[in-house]
């Protein structure tokens, strides 16, 4: 919509952002250690599945969006948009294809950047993917390419990994709020618990508070069973207009709102080192944009890289007070509790293929309020708030879906 107010002998041109922008079409991979497929075969795989979904041809297709975080590093591959497009055969329809970057939450990099593309009515329909094939190296060369998150001379340099600074944070934290070890693990139960019904999800075994506290220290006071996996996996969402949905006779879920905010790299530059202001900052900017309110708020996908995160998400989007979280962990955060986290099964248990993350937290909401998300499927689910984050906390993108 278009308004134009005259001001003397100058004209203001005022634009306003009023496509509705909807998502009508999902499909992923399954994540996990892919090892007989690469970065192009699960980009293709998703993205057709959910083009196919979304009942749509090339042709209507006006753009592709590609989110990827290390595939430069890991697989020598960059220019991964031209790759999406060539080797799902768009190429030829001259269709852009551009890729998005913003570390771990590139997915949800990827999805905001199509989201105001269909908004300001540049476009109608839009591929949005996103890819990362994380288990081509090991070892230590997995381990210093993904520390390629962090700021690499004030804390990488020195042998920081992100399994250690979210350490550091969990020290303090725990700390400061007499938090125990056992609220931290209470997370990964409650993922492994939903990831156990997920069948993309890396990790379908349930665990227990036992296996949880006792598994493999990593970086105290983080055990394996705190931490993220290294994972292969694909994930994409067909976004359409308004317009084109009604003209062709397609149901979808509304995104209500997108809002990113952004926090210093280094996590000793911060005033509060549990305090995640990327994520308060997007999440006041969303729910205002949306015009709902958090207990309208039916279930949410958050960016549990580590146990410690969660926490700290749940308290920074508002949902508990500092240091309160752990109340939540035990029962409130299940499938039928007052405030569902992670359906799917989280990035601990349905697994952490960093550009893909994001995009799969959409594919998991549209599933949830479309009613196709088989034993996971919370009752009446009617709004989703998907938090996606970069590195420790530099980044926080925060959708919000519904009616």
């Amino acid at each position: 919509m278009l308004y134009i107010q005259s001001l003397g002998k100058y004209w203001l041109w005022v634009i306003a952002l009023s496509n509705e922008v909807y998502i009508i079409g999902a499909g992923e991979t399954k994540f996990g250690e892919l090892w007989d497929k690469s970065l192009r075969n699960l980009a293709v795989e998703a993205g057709l599945k959910a083009v196919e979904d979304a009942g749509i041809y090339s042709k209507d297709i006006d753009a592709i969006y590609g989110a990827n975080s290390l595939a430069g590093i890991i697989n020598m591959q960059e220019n991964i948009g031209a790759l999406i497009a060539d080797f799902s055969g768009l190429s030829a329809e001259g269709i852009p294809s551009l890729r998005v970057e913003s570390s771990t939450a590139s997915g949800g990099a990827a999805l905001r950047d199509a989201y105001l593309s269909i908004k300001s009515g540049e476009y109608d329909v839009v591929v949005v993917g996103g890819v990362e094939k994380m288990t081509d190296i090991h070892g230590s060369d997995i381990l210093e390419k993904s520390s390629s998150i962090l700021d690499r001379e004030w804390e990488a340099f020195f042998g920081a990994t992100p399994a250690a600074m979210a350490a550091l944070i969990a020290r303090k934290y725990m700390h400061d709020f007499g938090v125990e070890k056992e609220a931290l693990s209470m997370f990964s139960v409650n993922d492994h618990l939903n990831g156990s019904k997920n069948p993309d999800a890396q990790f379908r075994n349930k665990l227990t508070i036992q296996q949880a506290m006792n598994s493999t220290a990593v970086a105290d006071p983080l055990n394996m069973m705190d931490c993220s996996p290294m994972s292969d996996g694909a994930a994409a969402v067909v976004l359409a207009s308004e317009s084109f949905i009604k003209k062709n006779k397609r149901e979808g879920v509304r995104i209500l709102s997108s809002a990113v905010a952004e926090d210093y790299l280094s996590v000793g530059s911060r005033k509060s080192i549990y305090t995640l202001n990327s994520t308060k900052l997007a999440v006041e900017k969303a729910l205002r944009k949306s015009g709902i309110k958090r207990n309208d708020i039916s279930f949410m996908e958050v960016h549990d890289s580590f146990s410690i995160f969660g926490l700290l998400e749940l308290e920074d989007l508002g949902f508990a007070e500092k240091g309160k979280a752990k109340d939540l962990v035990y029962d409130e955060i299940k499938l039928n509790g007052s405030i569902p986290v992670n359906p799917s099964g989280g990035l601990k248990a349905k697994g952490d293929p960093y550009g893909a993350v994001g995009v799969g937290q959409a594919v998991d909401a549209y599933r949830q309020l479309k009613g196709k998300a088989g034993d996971n499927q919370i009752k009446d689910a009617k709004y989703a708030l998907l938090h996606n984050m970069a590195g420790t906390g530099t980044s926080s993108i925060i959708h919000i879906l519904g009616e």
